[in-house]
């Protein structure tokens, strides 16, 4: 009876707003308790998880502050979900110890879930309900009404009001996520962690959702979240690179474009695909990466210019060459980092 109490609570509770107490959770013997600086909102110290011979995430340490818009930015796989799901208090973690507004994530777990918001990667609110019924079912759960909170979330239950009596499962994919914000923020938390919010929407939805976000934060709600866009680095006050479980950089969007260390050149042809392999061919290519319309490409060469690389490529049969120096973006010195990681690994 309890593990199947325990398995309805997790699949059905625990994944999303409401975080109800479990009898059955009991601390990790690998947790510790820190005192926390009172501008620290959440702070991980080597935190390990493995799945079998699988590592999801490897010694990671970070902290946020309060009143921060702070983005994990990696591909699927990388990690993420698994680090939010331990933030959460939904995973114990192997090792390393996780405080959320000074709450240890494992011994402080039904305190810690009273403060915060949570909204996963997939869509998990009753879809059998309509939107007003999820709204009051998750304000109820936290003793509170949509009316008393209703400031907090108009700007953005305001854009699905008019559809209130419609089932959450006949919903657009933006307006679901809208809902599901919606009721991450009912019973106004202190931290909201968000996995991924954006995914699967449409690019005005994605607009939208990021300006709700800034609006959010100009409220001094501490923010997390993770997303795959690198675009969406941009309007984070800072961003974590993550890939196969570690965290490759922490700075500003910024201060990672600062830190690219070369000249980054974008070229183009009439045969894009056929310039990629040939630019890789290139003797003084270092990497070479399709973006859109475009080559991106760095040079262990650095003294070779636009020049030396265009009359490659004619001899080689391109037609419309252009080349030019361009600024970095986030995914750019994404790629960077991933290639220079691969090349300590081989050498």
């Amino acid at each position: 009876m309890h593990e199947l109490f325990f398995t309805w609570q997790n699949r059905f509770l625990s994944p999303l707003l409401p975080f109800t107490t479990s009898p059955f959770l009991s601390p990790s013997p690998f947790h510790f308790s820190n005192k926390m600086p009172t501008n620290i909102s959440i702070q991980s110290t080597n935190i390990s998880k493995r799945y079998g011979e699988k590592t999801a995430l490897d010694d990671i340490s970070f902290d946020v502050a309060k009143g921060e818009l702070f983005g994990f930015i990696g591909p699927d796989g990388a990690g993420k979900t698994t680090l939010f799901r331990i933030i959460t208090s939904l995973l114990i973690p192997d090792s390393g110890s996780m405080t959320v507004q000074g709450l240890d994530t494992v011994k402080d777990y039904i305190k810690l879930r009273k403060i915060l918001g949570y909204m996963p990667g997939r869509f998990s609110l009753y879809q059998d309900l309509t939107v007003e019924e999820n709204l009051r079912f998750f304000a109820g759960i936290f003793h509170t009404t949509p009316e008393a909170n209703y400031d907090l979330v108009k700007d953005i239950y305001s854009h699905i009001e008019p559809f209130k009596n419609r089932k959450a499962g006949k919903l657009s994919g933006g307006m679901k996520q809208k809902l599901a914000l919606s009721c991450a923020l009912i019973h106004k938390p202190e931290v909201l962690i968000l996995d991924e919010p954006t995914t699967g929407v449409d690019a005005v939805s994605r607009i939208e959702f990021w300006e709700m976000l800034d609006r959010l934060r100009q409220s001094g709600i501490t923010i997390v979240v993770s997303t795959p866009y690198m675009d969406e680095a941009s309007r984070c006050d800072r961003v974590a690179l993550i890939q196969n479980g570690s965290i490759m950089s922490i700075n500003t969007p910024e201060g990672i474009r600062k830190n690219f260390g070369r000249k980054l050149w974008a070229a183009r042809a009439d045969d894009i695909y056929g310039l990629l392999g040939d630019l890789r061919q290139f003797k003084a290519t270092r990497t070479a990466f399709l973006f859109g319309e475009y080559i991106h490409l760095t040079l262990n060469d650095e003294s070779a210019t636009s020049a030396e690389i265009a009359s490659f490529l004619q001899a080689a049969g391109h037609s419309n060459v252009q080349i030019s120096l361009i600024e970095p973006s986030i995914e750019d010195c994404f790629m960077e980092m991933m290639s220079a990681e691969s090349d300590a690994s081989e050498s």
